[in-house]
């Protein structure tokens, strides 16, 4: 993937989906009505063919023997924790795989060292210089695209070997531009777009698992 000059890149894009919410509600109940709803109008956004070449590529990862890294900032610091764990366990159960999958948003003593040392949006690309190889993986959950230190890393990992996997929402930022897969959620609602990462992050490892499961077993496996 050639690399991308991020001075060439506009600082803020104009959102193309609607603003939610964007007046009061009158209860909860016509909230969550619309939150749900929203979600399911973002969802449909998704492109599903981007979703398919990143459950290949981690695939093609897992049965190489690579090492799949994870990494994002709050709330997408969850979800990548969490691919961590669906990952490793989920997907190796009733399986051929047997995934190494590392979340750089884990341990909080190495990213506060690194933050206090040498500055926050230096904390994934710095881990991924001591631990990554080519050929690994990168996925990075930004909601918005933007954060450095996320940016950092995709274009990092791309300028070292590694491929590429970005989960963005809003204009997908710089984030979306030099990935070399995006999972793209076209929202503007923080909440709603980490709910989709969740959502597709479970369904991709769901599908990798029954993809790689004896055919016999698979309706008789709890998911």
């Amino acid at each position: 993937m050639t690399a991308i000059d991020l001075r060439d890149l506009p600082e803020e894009l104009p959102p193309v989906a609607p603003k939610f919410p964007a007046a009061p509600f009158d209860g909860a109940g016509s909230f969550f009505d619309a939150y749900f709803e929203e979600t399911a109008r973002a969802a449909g956004t998704m492109d599903w063919a981007e979703v398919e070449r990143a459950s290949a590529l981690l695939t093609e990862a897992y049965l190489a023997g690579r090492t799949v890294f994870s990494c994002g900032n709050g709330g997408s610091a969850a979800v990548a924790n969490h691919l961590q764990c669906d990952h490793v366990k989920g997907v190796r159960t009733g399986t051929d795989l047997t995934p190494r999958v590392v979340s750089l948003s884990s341990n909080v003593e190495l990213i506060t060292a690194i933050s206090n040392d040498l500055g926050y949006e230096h904390v994934f690309s710095y881990q991924l210089q001591s631990q990554s190889q080519p050929g690994d993986v990168l996925i990075a959950i930004s909601s918005s695209g933007r954060s450095p230190n996320i940016v950092q890393a995709l274009t990092w990992a791309a300028e070292h070997g590694l491929r590429t996997i970005a989960l963005t929402g809003f204009t997908g930022g710089a984030a979306r531009a030099v990935t070399e897969v995006a999972v793209h959620v076209d929202c503007t609602n923080y909440g709603i777009v980490e709910d989709l990462h969740q959502a597709a992050m479970h369904a991709m490892a769901q599908y990798i698992r029954l993809c790689r499961m004896p055919i016999g077993a698979i309706a008789d496996t709890t998911f």
